[in-house]
C-alpha cells in the first residue's frame, strides 16, 4: 500500500522541518523527530525511542523514548549479538522484528520496526549505524516502511549536515582566534625613531594570512638602533600564518642571541627547511636603522621583494635586492650583507607581493613601475600618507578582479633637512 496524499503531505512537512530546523546537536534533532512520528495519528504509534551504538561494547544504548508505553530504565543497552536484526540495517536499513528482549517485551513492546540513521562505523563482525531509530504497534502498516526509509536518507543527510556546519563553525572560531593572535603579533602601524618617520599595515586576505612585519629594538646593540622585518610565506591561509608565527619567534629570538644578522638568517632557514615539510618557502626583509653620522642601514634581503628606495634630491630609484635565497629552499645557504646610505628626505618601501602582483580584471599585475611612480608622486607626504595612497591606488586597480592576496607594506622616511632661512642684510 502507497503512501496516501494525507500521509505524503505529513512526510512532506517533516522532511521540510528536518531540512530547515536549527538544532544545536543530533540527539536534539533525533528526538524532535521521533516525538513527532510517534504523535502522527496516520500510524498508531504506541512508542518510539532513540539508541545510539557502543564501538567498544559492540552494543546500543538507549538515549531517548517516547509513547505511551512503560518506561524502559534509562541508558539500557542491548548487545548487537543478542539482536541479530541489527545486523541486518546495513543492507535493509529499515527492518521489522518480532520482539526479543525479555525486559522490552514485559514492558508492551512486541512488534517493532527499526531504521539505521547517521554515519556507519565498520567494525570486525560487520557495520552499525551510529543511531537506530526503533517504532512499535500492534500492528505496522506496510506503507511505514516507505515512510520510514524516505526519513531515514533525509535524516542521515541532515546529521551530516549538522556535522559539517558544527565543524565549520568551530573552524570559523579556531580562525577567529588565530586571526586576533596575528593581528596581536603586529606591532603599532606608527614608529617614531628620531628622525625616521615609519608606518606599516598589513591587510591580510582572508581572517589569517602569511604576511608579516615588525619593528625590534635591539637591546644589545652598542647603538640606537632599531631592526624593521616584513616577511610573506609562500603558502595559503593557516599554514602561512603558521609559519608567519615561526619566523616572528625565530627572528626575535635569533636577534636577542646573535649580533651577526646574516648569522641569524643561515640559522631561520636551516629551522625552517627541517621544520616544514611541504609548506617551507618564506621570504623575508630586514633592514637596520642607526644614528651613525652618515645613517648608513644594513639590511639583509631572503629573496623578498627588493623595497624601493627613493632619493629625491636626485630623483634617484634603487632596489634593494636580494642578498641570498629564500628561506628554507635548501638546507644549507649563505646570505650576505649589504648598506645603504638614507639622506634627509629619502623614502624606502617595503612591500609583499600581494602589492605588486595585485591584477585587475583584464589580468594585468598592478607592477613594479606603477608602484616606483606613487612613491616619487606622494614622496613628500609622511609614511602613514605615503602607505594608505598605494594601498588605495592598488584597491582601486583590482577593484573589479577576484585575485586576491596578503598586502603588506611599511614606509620609511627620514626627515628632509628644514630649509635654511634666507638672511637679509640691511643697506646702510
Amino acid at each position: 500500500m502507497s503512501l496516501n496524499a494525507s500521509l505524503q503531505r505529513d512526510t512532506y512537512k517533516l522532511v521540510e522541518k528536518l531540512i530547515s530546523g536549527s538544532f544545536p546537536d543530533e540527539h536534539s534533532l533525533l528526538k524532535s523527530l521521533v516525538s513527532d512520528i510517534v504523535n502522527q495519528e496516520h500510524f498508531a504509534i504506541k512508542g518510539g525511542r532513540i539508541w545510539e551504538f557502543n564501538s567498544e561494547r559492540l552494543s546500543y544504548k538507549l538515549v531517548f523514548q517516547h509513547g505511551l508505553l512503560n518506561k524502559i530504565p534509562d541508558d539500557y543497552e542491548v548487545l548487537v549479538s543478542d539482536q541479530l536484526v541489527l545486523s541486518e540495517l546495513n543492507k535493509k536499513k529499515t527492518v521489522l522484528s518480532d520482539e526479543t528482549d525479555i525486559l522490552l517485551q514485559e514492558l508492551g513492546i512486541k512488534l517493532y520496526s527499526v531504521t539505521g540513521v547517521g554515519e556507519i562505523f565498520n567494525m570486525k563482525p560487520g557495520r552499525y549505524y551510529k543511531y537506530i531509530m526503533g517504532f512499535n504497534a500492534p500492528e505496522i502498516p506496510d506503507y511505514f516502511f516507505e515512510f520510514l526509509n524516505i526519513i531515514s536518507s533525509v535524516t542521515t543527510m541532515t546529521l551530516r549536515n549538522l556535522k559539517a556546519s558544527k565543524e565549520s563553525e568551530k573552524f570559523r572560531r579556531e580562525m577567529n582566534n588565530a586571526s586576533e593572535i596575528q593581528r596581536n603579533l603586529l606591532p603599532d602601524h606608527h614608529l617614531r625613531f628620531h628622525d625616521y618617520d615609519i608606518f606599516g599595515v598589513c591587510l591580510p586576505d582572508s581572517e589569517v594570512g602569511g604576511d608579516y612585519f615588525d619593528y625590534i629594538k635591539r637591546e644589545d646593540a652598542e647603538e640606537d638602533s632599531i631592526g624593521i622585518v616584513i616577511s610573506d610565506a609562500a603558502s595559503k591561509g593557516l599554514p602561512a600564518a603558521i609559519q608567519a608565527l615561526f619566523v616572528s619567534g625565530a627572528i626575535r629570538m635569533g636577534l636577542s642571541y646573535a649580533n651577526r644578522i646574516a648569522d641569524i638568517f643561515s640559522k631561520m632557514n636551516t629551522l625552517i627547511f627541517d621544520t616544514f615539510l611541504y609548506e617551507r618557502f618564506v621570504t623575508l626583509f630586514y633592514c637596520e636603522l642607526a644614528l651613525s653620522q652618515n645613517r648608513v642601514a644594513f639590511y639583509v634581503n631572503a629573496g623578498h621583494c627588493a623595497p624601493i628606495h627613493y632619493r629625491p634630491n636626485k630623483d634617484k630609484i634603487s632596489l634593494l635586492l636580494p642578498t641570498g635565497g629564500l628561506l628554507g629552499l635548501m638546507r644549507k645557504q649563505k646570505f650576505g650583507l649589504e648598506n645603504v646610505r638614507i639622506h634627509s628626505g629619502d623614502v624606502i618601501v617595503l612591500y609583499t607581493d600581494g602589492i605588486t602582483e595585485a591584477m585587475n580584471k583584464h589580468n594585468e599585475v598592478y607592477g613594479e613601475e606603477r608602484l616606483i611612480e606613487m612613491v616619487k608622486k606622494h614622496h613628500l607626504l609622511e609614511s602613514k600618507d605615503i602607505a594608505y595612497a598605494i594601498l588605495e591606488e592598488v584597491q582601486k586597480f583590482t577593484a573589479e578582479s577576484r585575485y586576491g592576496d596578503d598586502r603588506t607594506i611599511v614606509v620609511i622616511k627620514r626627515d628632509p633637512k628644514p630649509a635654511t632661512p634666507k638672511i637679509i642684510q640691511e643697506l646702510p
